[in-house]
This record gives C-alpha cells, sequence and structure tokens, in this order.
C-alpha cells in the first residue's frame, strides 16, 4: 500500500476543503475503498474521514411526505426503519440482499452510491483497464465477460454497475444533494452515473471535492408502496452480486396501472431506467401479455459485449417476473431470502 495523510475534518467544510486537493479521496465505512487500496486498483495520497461528521447519519421523514437520507446513514439502519419499510419497500428489499449483514451494519448509503465495478480486469492489475488506467485499454472484451453489460456499453468499457440499492432509487426518482466548492446543489440520481463513452474513468458526474450529503425520496414515490418489489437473479443466493436484477412499481387505480416505475441493475455501468417500458405499461391493465411487451422495450437497445447474450433474454424474463410480482402486491412481510427469485414463503416480520 502507497504512503497517504489522513485528514479527520470536523465540519463539512472542512472535508470538501480537504478533498478538493489532487488525489485525495474520501472515507465513510471504506467497506469497498480500503478494500482497492490493498489490492492497488485506488492508490489515494489523502484519506479525508468522514466518519465523526456531524448531522449525516439520520433519517428525516419531512412534513411533505418525502423522506431525507443522511450519506452516513447505515444500510441495514435504513432497512431495518420501519417506517422506511413501510413507504418504500421495494428499497428496503434491495438492501436486504446486498452483501452480509456485517458489511451491511457498516456500509453507508453514499458509499453505496459511490461504489465501485466488480469487473475482474478492473480488479487485477495485470489487467489492461480503461477504468483504472486511462488508454490502457479494456482486457474485458475479448476475456471472460459473461457477467459483463449489455446495455449503454463502448469499446472503451463494458463494466457494469454493482449496486442493489440504487436500483429502485433510480426507479423512483430519487435525487442526491451534493455539498463542493461552488456550494450546494441537487441532482436526480439517474443522472449522478456517467455511461462509460471514451471516458470510463469518469464515473460520475462529481467535481473534485463534491460530497454526496444526503439522498432524498419524493413524496410522490409512496404512493408506489402497495405494488413494489425488486427482483435478484445471483449465481449464488447468498453475498452475490446481480447477475440482472429489476426494481418494479405500479400506482394501479380501477385496475388500470395509472403510472410505472422499472429500472435494471446488473445490465450497464449505471442502474437504467427503463422509460420505453413505463410508457408501455402506463394506462395498460396488469397481465402476461403488456407485461412481456414492457420487457422488450426495456432491452430493445441492448446488445452483447462478449460471450454474453443470453443476459438479453435472462433480462427480459427478470422484467416480466418483477412486473408480476409487483402487479400481485407488496407482501406485509419481507421474504425470508430478500429479492431472490427462489424465496416463496415469507420471513421475519419487517417494517410492519
Amino acid at each position: 500500500m502507497n504512503l497517504f495523510d489522513y485528514v479527520r475534518p470536523a465540519s463539512v467544510a472542512e472535508a470538501i476543503a480537504a478533498a478538493s486537493e489532487p488525489g485525495a479521496a474520501y472515507l465513510a465505512a471504506g467497506t469497498n475503498l480500503l478494500d482497492l487500496m490493498k489490492g492497488g486498483m485506488s492508490r489515494p495520497m489523502r484519506l479525508v474521514d468522514l466518519s465523526r461528521l456531524p448531522g449525516l447519519d439520520r433519517i428525516d421523514h419531512l412534513p411533505d411526505g418525502s423522506v431525507r437520507i443522511g450519506a452516513l446513514v447505515r444500510n441495514a439502519d435504513l432497512a431495518h426503519d420501519a417506517a422506511f419499510a413501510r413507504s418504500y419497500p421495494a428499497i428496503a428489499e434491495a438492501l436486504l440482499s446486498g452483501a452480509s449483514p456485517q458489511l451491511r451494519n457498516a456500509a453507508t448509503v453514499g458509499g453505496n452510491l459511490l461504489q465501485r465495478t466488480r469487473c475482474a480486469y478492473f480488479y487485477d492489475v495485470a489487467s489492461a483497464c480503461n477504468k483504472r488506467q486511462p488508454g490502457a485499454g479494456c482486457d474485458a472484451r475479448g476475456g471472460e465477460n459473461r457477467l459483463h453489460a449489455v446495455l449503454g456499453w463502448s469499446e472503451a468499457c463494458i463494466a457494469t454497475h454493482p449496486s442493489d440499492f440504487c436500483v429502485p432509487l433510480v426507479a423512483l426518482d430519487a435525487v442526491v444533494e451534493i455539498e463542493g466548492s461552488s456550494g450546494r446543489r441537487e441532482m436526480a440520481l439517474e443522472a449522478l452515473h456517467r455511461l462509460p463513452g471514451d471516458t470510463p474513468h469518469r464515473e460520475s458526474a462529481l467535481a473534485p471535492g463534491d460530497l454526496i450529503v444526503a439522498l432524498r425520496l419524493p413524496s410522490e414515490a409512496r404512493a408506489f408502496a402497495p405494488h413494489a418489489r425488486y427482483l435478484k437473479l445471483r449465481e449464488r443466493t447468498s453475498y452475490a452480486f446481480a447477475l440482472v436484477s429489476a426494481a418494479a412499481a405500479f400506482h394501479i387505480e380501477d385496475g388500470a396501472i395509472g403510472a410505472a416505475r422499472l429500472a435494471l441493475g446488473g445490465v450497464a455501468a449505471k442502474p437504467w431506467r427503463a422509460r420505453a417500458a413505463e410508457a408501455v405499461l402506463a394506462g395498460a391493465r396488469p397481465g402476461d401479455e403488456v407485461f412481456r411487451r414492457a420487457a422488450e422495450a426495456a432491452l430493445a437497445d441492448a446488445r452483447p459485449s462478449g460471450d454474453n447474450a443470453f443476459k438479453i433474454e435472462l433480462a427480459r424474463r427478470v422484467v416480466r417476473r418483477a412486473l408480476a410480482l409487483a402487479a400481485a402486491g407488496t407482501p406485509a412481510r419481507v421474504p425470508a431470502l430478500p429479492a431472490s427469485p427462489f424465496s416463496s414463503a415469507p420471513g421475519a416480520i419487517h417494517g410492519v
């Protein structure tokens, strides 16, 4: 590991000033960053420890019906907040399907949004990777790439974004609050992550020193609570990243879909909002045929980036099943295996 400075600021302003220097990185729980440092994938010259900053570890249910989640809220604390789980069940289910209980107890909301890809070539410093070293090439293009992107990829990078949490957040129009050297601003979470293009090392819209201080869900997102699910298909049920996942939510009125939300995970370098599919669903009555057409629309632009053509059909099927689960209604209890297609029986009472 390279030598680095360690700074523990007392305020957000101090943190931004310290992190605006070249080579600086923010440290929260470190569940991703410390692994990257140990493996040589990340070599920051300064760590700015956010863990003691006041006021960033709160979940605030606001008078207008929205919720504001501080960037230092732990994933487990958010998933087990009863009021949050009732209002945003698909997000709670996504959180409980990610990583292990130990990691969920440590990992933070802000860190989850900005975690790096799990592409094996990114993690192997002996491999060429444009994301790790701009201009080096992409060994994944001719390598073992069955897990890689089928939407939004480029010749420079075919990696996928690993977060479960981000998928229902994007579906429900979450907003991030950012503070930086130029002040405070807000941004739709959907716009935070970048597709690779020719610059895959630029993974987000954040400028140097920018700090995500909170995440906010609009009051309108609560209307989807009765019909909202997250479905995650992975190569093993426990402690694995999604091969393909989908967050689906409906607002159903008089037997018809008044509004629909759909986002996919594991298919692109960012959580993928399927707006064309939402348009197919709006105004229709829930059923297999309209779900099939929505799945086709969601994957209309998909193309293999290597030995992964199967992922396109797999994603269609995951979308259809997620839509069917959402239409059937949000269960009163989180399944024993959250978000798993193999879970049929409810587990411990949660969020009621």
